[in-house]
């Protein structure tokens, strides 16, 4: 419990979602069924593999030059933070649940940068890359993702299987047992492909769960 309030003292420090802040923010622990709302800070755990999805301010080497993005195998890291942003221009608020089909972005809570693809290769596969871009103020298309819940859930919870899918380039969030060789901490390949594949299934995991805004 000392590490869910350290986490969401965390999340009230860094101002995640300043735009629309709620007076009484309430920590969810770590439990089925959990509702993923606006404003909610997350893991997205890769399930075949159980890795996390990860960044960290260091560039590619290669292809885009961007801020990278990988697969981590430990379950504890900070830079394995996701913020849930709604596609800019609608009317989706903090606390709003998420519908399968709708367009999200996800934002890297240490850096600002946001999840990101486009048509470079990936390092390892040579799919396509996924990157971390732009920043607080600095956002387009490249950062657009559908989520698509696999089964018959209605809206994004806890522990549900779901894909991402690229809007721009038409790829899936995917990942595999690829991994860097001069990366410390046995970090595997993140990139994009185009189609449905056992290894582009991903889980909301740990984090901070914003409750449900009630409708009026």
């Amino acid at each position: 419990m000392a590490i869910g309030f350290f986490l969401l003292a965390v999340f009230l420090f860094l101002g995640l979602d300043a735009e629309q802040a709620s007076p009484s923010p309430s920590y969810a622990a770590v439990s089925e069924g959990v509702e993923i709302t606006y404003g909610s800070v997350i893991k997205l755990m890769h399930e075949k593999t159980k890795f996390r999805l990860h960044s960290h301010d260091v560039p590619y080497g290669s292809g885009s030059g961007q801020q990278s993005v990988t697969g981590f195998p430990g379950v504890d890291d900070a830079n394995s933070y996701w913020v849930v942003r709604p596609q800019p221009g609608t009317s989706a608020k903090q606390g709003d649940t998420i519908t399968s089909g709708t367009i999200i972005r996800l934002q890297h809570m240490r850096t600002r940068k946001w999840l990101h693809s486009h048509l470079h290769a990936s390092p390892i596969s040579g799919n396509l890359e996924v990157s971390c871009f732009g920043g607080e103020s600095e956002s387009d298309t490249g950062d657009y993702w559908r989520l698509m819940i696999e089964g018959s859930g209605k809206t994004w919870k806890q522990d549900q299987r779901v894909r991402l899918q690229h809007v721009d380039t038409s790829g899936y969030l995917h990942s595999h047992d690829k991994k860097y060789q001069r990366i410390a901490g046995g970090q595997q390949e993140v990139c994009g492909v185009r189609d449905k594949r056992a290894d582009n299934v991903w889980m909301a995991a740990e984090g901070v769960y914003l409750p449900v805004t009630e409708k009026k």
